[in-house]
């Protein structure tokens, strides 16, 4: 294996360390769940821009929803989401009033008729709702977009908060998809991140979602926590294998108390180094496929039969703001506080602040506080950045059949990292090229060649690894 070298970046600055340099996955580098990324969204997409791209969507044209509840009962230290805690009700019940009122104006916007593919509840954590607010919630998101029913219609579970009354709530509701947090049930791991979370608890709760009938089951895991270690992931994962969920997220644990205030309160001495971090992250994968789980993307896994595995192997498998998806519509309508929605023309994201967002919402105005619009450039390199997040690979002849001349740097760049690549690195093609097995581990450090705001703007991000 060749390490440490060095290319010239097509952009005509010198690179980095390659992507594929050992070194590198020590490297910050965006997730790309979106590209160009939120660091990169500006105060020139408003309220009114907002309104003209909603108009500017086909009659016919599906979409998604995201519903944002910011509150939690208490905050757990090791997340970097917008959320507040909230011991008292009364905010949330307000928020609640302001979201549906958001969710009118919206649908008003878009129009009655307009089909609906996937509908997402997320947070902080939605499960605070009391049972009858969200049923509340529930019956006004499909009183103002009436194809919504039928839907699928997934939301976050945080185990801790779950009752009977809940449960029911949910599933009345039409919960289709639960999608539960477990990170690591190690009781000292617990401890450190400020979450405590037992086996038995979440146990009962995937039992009672499937008695009320909710079949999807989604849980998500942590590596590189602080105190974890290689034996205590395993035990997790041993532990949520016997769960037998329908989908696995096994997520590095994204260490930035500059962005995330509350991680100051982890102990950064135990966190595992990089070699640790890599170690746990091929344990657990090498545990989930002999468990007979698909590995989807970088940090998915699925059972075979499930649609994100057939949407993997057919190439359908998209990425967005939650992650790997099967949803093929053509916006994501992001409404909360600080939500983000994704159409045709570029992102925009809500006011972080609830207290803007209610003033906002209130003077019955859209709450955008800032988006990016996209360049014909943006649209080439989001596809390539999705191809490789997706597929591990890049056909350069569909990029260009796609985007016309915008794909000619794209494509100048694919060429740089193919000449660049360590032997063995990457399987290349006249049509482009995938990266092998042994390599996907540098997958996001690839993806970040193709980000021009990147190389020229950094952001501070997680680890690659």
């Amino acid at each position: 294996m060749r390490t440490g070298f060095r290319h010239v970046f097509v952009l005509g600055m010198m690179s980095h360390v390659t992507a594929f340099d050992t070194d590198a996955l020590e490297r910050s580098v965006p997730r790309y769940t979106s590209y160009p990324t939120a660091p990169h969204f500006t105060e020139g997409v408003c309220g009114a821009t907002y309104r003209r791209w909603l108009a500017g969507l086909a009659p016919d044209a599906p979409v998604s929803l995201y519903l944002h509840v910011p509150f939690c009962d208490e905050l757990c230290w090791f997340c970097a989401c917008r959320t507040q805690g909230s011991r008292n009700y009364r905010p949330v019940s307000r928020y609640l009033d302001l979201l549906i009122a958001e969710i009118a104006m919206v649908a008003e916007l878009v129009g009655p008729r307009r089909p609906v593919s996937q509908m997402h509840w997320g947070g902080g954590s939605p499960t605070i709702l009391s049972p009858d607010d969200m049923v509340r919630l529930a019956a006004a998101m499909h009183r103002h977009f009436p194809s919504s029913r039928g839907a699928e219609f997934a939301v976050e579970i945080d185990p801790r908060d779950m009752t009977g009354p809940r449960l029911d709530a949910l599933a009345e509701a039409g919960l289709t998809r639960a999608s539960i947090g477990v990170q690591d049930f190690e009781p000292r791991v617990q401890e450190a991140i400020g979450r405590r979370q037992g086996y038995d608890i979440t146990r009962k709760v995937v039992e009672g979602l499937r008695e009320r009938g909710v079949t999807g089951i989604n849980i998500d895991l942590l590596y590189g926590l602080p105190g974890q270690t290689a034996e205590t992931l395993m035990s997790t994962i041993e532990k949520v294998i016997g769960l037998a969920p329908d989908r696995l997220a096994l997520f590095g644990y994204a260490h930035v108390p500059w962005m995330a205030r509350r991680q100051k309160m982890i102990d950064e001495s135990i966190l595992p180094g990089t070699t640790l971090r890599r170690r746990q992250a091929a344990l657990a994968a090498q545990m989930l496929r002999e468990a007979g789980y698909i590995p989807i993307g970088i940090d998915h896994f699925a059972k075979p039969g499930d649609a994100m595995a057939k949407a993997a192997a057919d190439r359908t498998l998209r990425r967005n703001f939650q992650g790997y998806t099967v949803d093929s519509a053509v916006a994501l309508i992001g409404m909360g506080a600080s939500a983000i929605g994704s159409l045709p023309q570029g992102y925009v994201q809500n006011d972080p602040s609830t207290a803007a967002y209610q003033k906002a919402i209130e003077a019955d105005e859209l709450a955008t506080a800032r988006g990016k619009a996209f360049t014909a450039d943006d649209l080439a390199r989001r596809d390539a950045i999705e191809q490789i997040l997706c597929h591990f690979s890049l056909d350069l002849d569909a990029l260009r059949a796609r985007h016309g001349v915008a794909a000619t740097p794209v494509i100048e760049v694919a060429e740089a990292i193919i000449a660049a690549a360590p032997q063995g690195a990457l399987v290349s093609g006249p049509q482009g090229f995938t990266i092998a097995d042994d390599w996907r581990a540098h997958t996001r450090l690839v993806a970040a060649e193709f980000d021009a705001y990147f190389q020229s703007r950094p952001a501070r991000h997680s680890l690659a690894v």
